[in-house]
């Protein structure tokens, strides 16, 4: 019933198995892989006939994870999988990204890839396990798709990289790297470092590209026993009409360029565009349609951007190939913000604002190896407004989405240690302007921003971005590269990092792949522009502010024994409520016994702390107390003395001598002074008044009290 084809290999310590013909076989390819207890399905779809008027591919990859891979019941009021998380979003593009630039140009056949986590051990992650899914499915398919590719999952513990590390192992790296690439080169490198050497990133990709050469070979196995007949796809030849576009417009496109404002260039541009259209879009008899007459005119384009490039060492905007644009930083501009920068380089600029919060503002986030708190949230965003354009306002898509998690991964590991900064920190970058990359300036800018609100950073972070004009063997590297430079050129590397190192690394290869010679060039071009640019983010501020804003929450921390957290709460959160309730102030109980006490009120944490150590302190044998007296006996009168703690007074030990009755001596609510005198045998209080001076509080010494 099933032709069932499989391929295994060792790999990192683990057996990967790639199989197809079982599932999913109506597919236009379909591969099931194994690796531990890991197990992914991908599948590939690919329309017979391209979409009529798309002058993009329609590449869409799909990643969910299914909470039974877990043994899991998904949260929430429906109990089943709903929207994706920002992990399976994170993970899509991380697949999408190495596999677009190796379809055949001119493929514009609707192709969808769904990959879906059906089985975690909890131990390997499934993402690079789905991406050698997809890359396999893809191969066997019979689509345009000039793989296949392979990835790794890099960490560096002990001064040693390991391959694929498990979630183990990963708590003790100082490396998270993913790369892709095919056998000759690589395509993709996602990554967070605490701050290494670009030699040892350098490393690590290399040590990851060799890593997974044994999985290439896996699926070329695979697809010579299991591949479907190639289609029969062959790209137009629209070389005539590029020639007769080149001749047209080529001079008049030189002059556009050489426009240095963005906004006039792209003015002049448009305005060359119009007339291709109108000499070459007509009613004629094989006239060209508007895609792609479209098409041919953006090929013109960037043959004369990259021309003058490899050929003058000239860009766009008059730059050599290193010099970043200048930079502008300010701090503190908005007046109530915890924290704010407003950063811009050239026509990129991002307004960032960091708030601080407190426990009760932590985001849970739900993964398939279980539930965690995120106590550092990085939220980016891109309206149309920053590129002169109207659009659509509404949830953030994947875009915003990947672009505020490169940034968080570059701050990241120069945050405090949550116990030394037990705050939540959010940060909302605010894109105004946009002509070169965003996500570095978001990098900066927040960067700035906790600074200002009194996060200790242990070192400013920058990040800048690098592009790549290659031309068979000539190729050059652009630091700090401009909008048209990204669009017209073949590579988008991202480095940002402190004064010590690299803190994140993330490429993307338009062509196919790139060089360790390159790699190499880019990496310590980079090095040079982040540090320039640290040297200008240090004008504004070089360290964090000594103290807090005005607006911002204080916390304060105390630890409380275990056995004391029930107290506290109280039945039912009673007691933890009253506290809240008449000091104003935020308290957070962790299960190990640690108090969080917040308030942007000095006096409403004191209030609450000194209510929390009354309820948990133990009073001490000998000690003197102000106490109020809280209800009268025949036998004495109680006493509250130490918090919550009550103790009698016996009517013996109120004065000299035995009074007749107690109520002669004190009354309700009356202020006394006692010494604890110690625990009868059933564990009750013993207090005493008669040897404290009422007046001074001073213990009265024993002769002069007989």
């Amino acid at each position: 019933m099933f032709d069932i084809q499989r391929e295994s290999i060792e790999w990192g310590g683990r057996t990967l198995t790639l199989e197809t013909g079982k599932i999913a076989r109506q597919a236009d390819g379909a591969v099931l892989a194994t690796y531990g207890e890991t197990v992914v399905l991908a599948t590939v779809v690919s329309e017979k006939e391209p979409k009529p008027g798309f002058d993009f591919f329609p590449l869409t990859v799909n990643y969910q994870e299914k909470a039974f891979a877990a043994g899991k019941i998904p949260g929430g009021y429906f109990k089943r999988e709903g929207r994706p998380s920002e992990h399976e979003t994170l993970t899509s593009r991380l697949i999408d990204r190495p596999i677009r630039p190796l379809f055949v140009e001119g493929y514009k056949n609707d192709t969808q890839i769904i990959i879906t986590t059906l089985a975690h051990d909890l131990e390997t992650q499934p993402d690079v396990v789905a991406m050698v899914a997809a890359s396999a499915a893809l191969t066997i398919s019979g689509v345009p798709f000039m793989g296949p590719i392979g990835g790794a999952r890099v960490g560096y513990v002990d001064g040693e990289y390991v391959l694929n590390p498990t979630l183990d192992q990963m708590e003790d790296s100082a490396l998270d790297l993913i790369v892709a690439g095919t056998g000759d080169a690589v395509l993709m490198v996602e990554s967070e470092a605490k701050e290494l050497s670009e030699e040892i990133m350098l490393g690590a990709v290399m040590f990851g590209h060799k890593g997974f050469q044994p999985v290439i070979d896996a699926v070329i196995r695979l697809a010579e026993k299991a591949a479907k007949e190639p289609r029969d796809f062959q790209p137009e030849d629209r070389s005539a009409l590029t020639d007769k576009v080149t001749a047209f417009a080529k001079a008049d496109l030189q002059k556009a360029y050489a426009i240095k404002e963005k906004s006039e260039r792209r003015a002049a541009i448009d305005e060359v565009k119009a007339r291709v259209m109108a000499q070459f879009v007509t009613e004629d008899e094989g006239a060209p349609t508007k895609q792609q007459a479209g098409d041919v005119f953006k090929k013109v384009e960037a043959s004369i951007v990259r021309g003058q490039i490899l050929d003058a060492g000239t860009r766009i905007d008059g730059r050599d190939l290193k010099t970043v644009r200048p930079i502008s930083c300010e701090v503190g501009i908005l007046p109530r913000a915890h924290g704010s920068a407003l950063f811009t380089r050239g026509e990129t600029q991002a307004l960032v604002v960091a708030t601080l919060g407190t426990g009760d503002d932590e985001q849970f986030v739900d993964l398939l190896e279980g539930t965690r708190k995120e106590t550092f949230l990085l939220h980016y965003n891109f309206p149309p407004y920053s590129v002169g354009e109207t659009g659509r306002m509404g949830s953030p898509g994947r875009r915003e989405i990947g672009h505020g998690k490169l940034a968080w991964r570059a701050v990241h590991p120069m945050l405090p240690a949550q116990h030394d900064f037990p705050y939540t920190k959010r940060v909302v970058s605010e894109i105004t302007e946009s002509n070169g990359s965003s996500s570095m300036a978001t990098v900066c800018g927040s960067s700035l921003a906790l600074m200002d609100a009194g996060v200790p950073l242990k070192a400013p972070v920058a990040g800048i971005a690098m592009g790549l004009i290659k031309e068979g063997e000539k190729f050059a590297v652009l630091s700090d590269i401009l909008g048209d430079e990204d669009h017209l050129g073949d590579m988008d590397f991202k480095v940002a990092g402190s004064m010590n190192g690299v803190t994140s690394l993330q490429m993307d290869i338009k062509i196919d792949g790139i060089t360790e010679e390159i790699m190499k060039v880019a990496l310590e071009q980079a090095k040079h522009g982040r540090v320039h640019i640290l040297g200008e983010m240090g004008k504004a501020i070089g360290e964090a502010r000594a103290e807090l804003g005005e607006y911002a929450p204080r916390i304060e921390v105390i630890q409380i024994p275990v056995d004391k957290i029930r107290e506290v709460i109280g039945s039912g959160g009673k007691v933890i409520r009253e506290i809240v309730e008449k000091t104003g102030a935020k308290v957070d109980i962790s299960d190990d016994g640690t108090v969080k006490i917040a308030s942007s009120d000095g006096k409403a944490i004191k209030a609450a702390l000194n209510w929390i150590r009354g309820i948990t302190a133990e009073p001490e044998v000998g000690a003197i107390y102000e106490g109020t007296v809280v209800k009268v006996v025949d036998f004495g009168a109680f006493v509250n003395f130490f918090g919550p703690r009550d103790g009698l007074v016996h009517i013996s030990q109120m004065t000299n001598g035995r009074p007749e009755k107690s109520s002669d001596v004190v009354k309700e609510g009356q202020k006394v002074w006692v010494k604890l005198m110690g625990f009868d045998e059933r564990g009750k209080v013993r207090l005493s008044m008669k040897v404290v001076n009422q007046d001074t509080g001073e213990e009265i010494p024993k002769e002069a009290a007989e």
